[in-house]
């Protein structure tokens, strides 16, 4: 049997993809919850719960950026002309943050300085991150084999909704990872964030899976058409028992459900894209094979991929293990 190397290496990229949402968005949430924060001590404990974990968790933006270069180059050589702002912002707004996350626990006088970056860093990378998927789902204009837009096509109302989608989302995550990870007068505090949180985000996703089919033919298709949309239809109601989930968790104060259960939101939120996209890898019209590079190139890659993968999880795994419970005043890492 023919191995199908492009989908497979689509399907690594995607996971990739996910797993730095998942994982690198909860601890952009703890810098965009900052203002919210009572206090310097408050928010110095909210940075101690994700100090152990934070770095490791942009591996994955580094092997999704990396593989989509190595593996499909044509959908790279589209895409970066296509974003550059928002992915020199973003890298910018991380690079940034990551500063200001050890000079602010070995500094003084600039201590508030370095607060307010942090914060800043983290609203950036992640406002940069949520425009360029909108820009992404709406469509990027491809001339033969290159990037046929404008300068500011990735600036709309459609990729400005999905930025404070994203931003929404990424605030919920932190809110509920601090749930999980604290006690007392923060873990309360962090659950009232998460209540307004929880409802602004399900009417943003409403929002913008409302636009979404309408940007394309092929979105509606696949979203109403048959029979297509009868196996599309699985994602909403899915998503619909996870935001019960989120509602029943917060409301009966439970420590892990809200987060797992905004996880789940973000999965499947990321599976409805997967639904709009494929076959396609930059929509309107470049599809998974075109982009990819040569079957040699892919099966070389393939064979480091399934030596390195494992590993990353195996780390990731240990270090939250190793970290794992509640995070007290007083306890750190630096």
């Amino acid at each position: 049997m023919e191995i199908d190397l492009p989908f497979i290496w689509a399907g690594l990229i995607a996971f990739a993809v996910l797993a730095y949402v998942l994982l690198d968005g909860f601890d952009l949430g703890i810098g965009i919850l900052f203002p919210f924060l009572k206090n310097r001590e408050e928010r110095h404990l909210a940075m101690n719960t994700i100090a152990p974990v934070w770095d490791g968790n942009e591996t994955w933006l580094v092997l999704g950026g990396g593989g989509l270069f190595a593996v499909f180059p044509l959908a790279y050589a589209i895409v970066m002309p296509a974003l550059y702002p928002l992915i020199i912002a973003m890298l910018l707004g991380l690079i940034f943050r990551g500063v200001a996350f050890e000079f602010i626990h070995r500094t003084t006088r600039m201590k508030s300085f370095w607060e307010f970056g942090f914060w800043g860093g983290s609203l950036i990378a992640t406002i940069a991150q949520g425009m360029a998927l909108g820009a992404l789902v709406q469509g990027i204009a491809v001339d033969g084999r290159a990037y046929g837009g404008g300068n500011w096509d990735w600036f709309t109302p459609f990729s400005v909704l999905t930025a404070l989608a994203l931003v929404t989302g990424y605030a919920l995550l932190g809110a509920t990872w601090l749930m999980l990870k604290t006690e007392g007068e923060t873990a309360v505090r962090a659950r009232r964030l998460a209540m307004p949180l929880g409802a602004g985000l399900v009417a943003l996703i409403g929002a913008v899976s409302l636009a979404t089919p309408f940007l394309m033919p092929e979105y509606l298709d696949r979203w109403f058409g048959w029979p297509s949309g009868a196996w599309s239809a699985i994602v909403p109601i899915l998503l619909a028992l996870a935001v019960w989930q989120l509602w029943t968790g917060l409301k009966n104060h439970d420590d892990m459900r809200p987060f797992l259960a905004t996880v789940a939101i973000f999965v499947l939120s990321y599976a409805g894209l997967g639904v709009s996209f494929y076959p396609n890898l930059v929509p309107p019209a470049l599809t998974i094979a075109e982009a990819a590079a040569p079957d040699s190139s892919l099966m070389f890659l393939l064979v480091g991929a399934v030596v390195l993968i494992p590993m990353i999880l195996g780390y990731t795994a240990y270090s939250y293990w190793v970290f794992r419970g509640k995070v007290r005043p007083g306890d750190g890492y630096h």
